[in-house]
């Protein structure tokens, strides 16, 4: 097998604001793997909060093109020979190999895996901002009539977490969740969540930061489910996740593809917790990836690429908030055709 690989820009719509920064514009890279004339492809979307770059994502790829071998469908050969680091490497590698096996067998990945095509309906994210703007932002989603749960980014540090919740609560009737990322103390936690659940908001997805010793003390006193995130990356992880949390957020850029993520879902079932499937900015080719396995999960965010100002790759569809993956072969999505590749 062959691989090459390249860093593409992706330009936002509007400026997207999290607790640890804004942005407009994400980096990634984008991964071919070829083999007998056909083309595979994967997307690595890094995570600056564990130090990975497009460029050490591209550094790891093009050090290990030569390690895959000429068996597309040795997966777990390949992905357990290669080094366990820079995992959104390995998720756009892990891709773009899921790609290719599809392709050379005429199917899509989701009936590959043995799974449902359609998972639950995607979250659209309210980036974090004033309660004005974020109800403003929630009035154009409802308007819309595209999607069917929203998901508010708190952890202000001002005191106006709540208002901001209520303020949306009070222009839309759709479900609510909210991501902290990792800016409230236990006390805080414990304080919010309280009021979270009179404002009807289904669950809290990491509220402490991660490792915070308050974990197991928050779970068994908070009214309304807990999601860990930065807590939880791979397989390794999902144990632990249990005395802290109700439910684990896996998200392929995080635990290294569509085999970890598979084996991380599994894993959560058998310990009694609930699995939400998350996503970073990334376009419709990473999104292909992760809502090939969205039917495992109870909860879905892939709405990375439709944050963007224009999406390289289409297949992915969004049908009445659920997002739908192609039928076609493999991750069943295609260059734009503006996309000057």
């Amino acid at each position: 097998m062959e691989l090459s690989a390249r860093i593409v820009s992706l330009e936002l719509a509007e400026t997207f604001t999290i607790a640890r920064g804004s942005q407009d514009l994400a980096e990634v890279v984008e991964v071919e793997v070829r083999h007998d004339g056909i083309s595979g492809f994967g997307e690595a979307a890094p995570i600056d909060r564990y130090d990975e770059t497009a460029e050490s994502a591209l550094d790891y790829v093009e050090s290990v093109a030569g390690d895959l071998g000429d068996d597309p469908f040795a997966l777990e050969r390949v992905m357990q020979q290669l080094p366990a680091e820079q995992f959104a490497g390995r998720a756009a590698i892990d891709g773009a190999l899921h790609d290719l096996c599809g392709k050379l067998l005429g199917e899509p990945v989701w009936r590959l895996l043995g799974l449902e095509r359609i998972g639950p309906p995607t979250s659209w994210t309210i980036g974090l901002g004033d309660p004005d703007e974020m109800a403003l932002k929630a009035e154009r989603a409802e308007a819309s009539r595209r999607f069917r749960r929203l998901k508010l980014k708190l952890g202000g540090g001002d005191g106006l977490d709540i208002a901001r919740v209520r303020a949306v609560r009070e222009v839309s009737d759709v479900p609510l969740q909210v991501d902290v990322n990792e800016f409230w103390s236990l006390e805080e936690a414990l304080d919010a969540l309280g009021q979270l659940v009179e404002l009807g908001v289904e669950y809290c997805e990491q509220p402490l930061r991660a490792g915070d010793p308050g974990g197991a003390a928050l779970k068994k006193s908070s009214p309304i489910p807990v999601y860990v995130d930065e807590d939880c990356h791979t397989l390794a992880d999902v144990a632990a996740c249990a005395a802290i949390a109700h439910g684990i957020n896996i998200k392929l850029a995080k635990s290294g593809g569509i085999r970890e993520a598979v084996r991380m879902a599994h894993a959560a079932r058998a310990l009694g917790l609930r699995v939400m499937l998350g996503c970073m900015v990334e376009s419709g080719l990473g999104i292909a990836a992760a809502a090939a396995i969205a039917s495992l999960c109870d909860h879905v965010d892939l709405d990375g690429n439709l944050l963007l100002a224009r999406d390289p790759w289409r297949g992915v569809s969004l049908v009445d908030g659920v997002q739908v993956p192609s039928d076609f072969p493999g991750l069943g999505v295609e260059k734009a055709l503006s996309d000057p590749r």
